[in-house]
């Protein structure tokens, strides 16, 4: 009969592959060093394979243990959402870890995170800012219980909720033409060299996909790693940028010494959501953040303009 591992040496597994450390790993799973140490041997000898590289004093997994802490993953989480799916809980009591992409944690999470802790005083939430493809990853391995997203974007064996649009703004030293226009259109982008985004983040392909913009010459070919970046760069004279307007209404243009301007309807956008593997038992949980997501978005910029600082201007780093 053929041996298989269990869930709980699986656990103990995934979190020494997560940590990299067998002590970190073992107070993760609140037991002693040696207990941990124990299973990993016993799943070892399961599987009839060696899964940590003992052989060197810096941590490293083998070959066969970066595969199965790969197969582990999906394993592991639907396990997990079996037996939250059984549990009679109210929603978001506990941990709940969540993934925001870094162009909209810095301008809606501050709101987000304290309207959640007033209303779920029992939830733990943990958040894990990243890159579109890392997040939509994290998620289906059950690393993440949920992800807010910008969309289009496919989520494989995912749930998804909107949270609504957030327009593209043009944002451009204020000498500059196009923000001299009356009323300013998509078409008027033309010929010009936008500053967006470097490749790998989802709102430089939005960008490029709501503006209409065809020839690879529209987006300059250098980029910039953040919005607070792409700002800076736009101030320095090297080209107009869009900016999202939740950025824009947090005040990133004007702490950045820009102009921006609204596009004339039908302005371009990009769509918020919110994203969840099926059959998590996630879904009343879910709803209930993307509700405060989408007041937090339909709000933004109010408290900034009435208490007269940009939000971008108070924010310790870029994302």
């Amino acid at each position: 009969m053929l041996v298989l591992p269990t869930l709980r040496q699986l656990q103990f597994f995934q979190a020494l592959a997560r940590r990299r450390s067998f002590s970190k790993a073992a107070a993760d799973c609140l037991v002693s060093q040696s207990t941990l140490s124990s299973a990993i041997k016993e799943l070892e000898a399961a599987l009839g394979r060696q899964l940590v590289d003992r052989s060197t004093r810096a941590f490293a997994l083998t070959p066969a243990g970066e595969e199965t802490a790969a197969r582990a993953a999906p394993i592991l989480a639907m396990a997990e959402d079996l037996a939250r799916s059984a549990a009679e809980r109210n929603p978001l009591e506990g941990p709940f870890r969540l993934g925001v992409i870094p162009t909209i944690a810095p301008f809606l999470l501050p709101k987000v995170a304290q309207r959640l802790k007033a209303a779920y005083p029992k939830l733990k939430l943990y958040l894990r800012e990243d890159l579109t493809a890392a997040l939509a990853e994290r998620l289906a391995a059950g690393l993440l219980d949920a992800a807010v997203l910008a969309f289009p974007y496919p989520l494989a064996g995912a749930e998804t909720i909107d949270i609504g649009e957030d327009p593209f703004w043009l944002a451009a030293p204020r000498n500059h033409p196009l923000i001299a226009r009356r009323s300013l259109k998509i078409a008027d982008l033309e010929g010009e060299n936008l500053l967006l985004l470097e490749d790998g983040h989802c709102l430089r392909d939005h960008a490029i996909e709501a503006c209409r913009l065809r020839r690879p010459e529209a987006a300059a070919a250098f980029g910039a790693t953040s919005l607070f970046t792409l700002a800076q760069m736009a101030e320095a004279g090297l080209g107009p940028t869009l900016l999202p307007e939740m950025a824009v209404k947090s005040g990133l243009a004007e702490a950045a010494g820009l102009k921006a301007r609204r596009f004339a309807s039908p302005a371009p956008v990009r769509k918020i959501g919110l994203g969840w593997r099926k059959g998590s038992g996630r879904r009343d949980e879910a709803e209930a953040i993307a509700a405060v997501f989408r007041e937090a978005l339909a709000r933004n910029g109010r408290e900034e303009k009435q208490s007269g600082r940009p939000a971008a201007k108070r924010a310790a780093s870029p994302p």
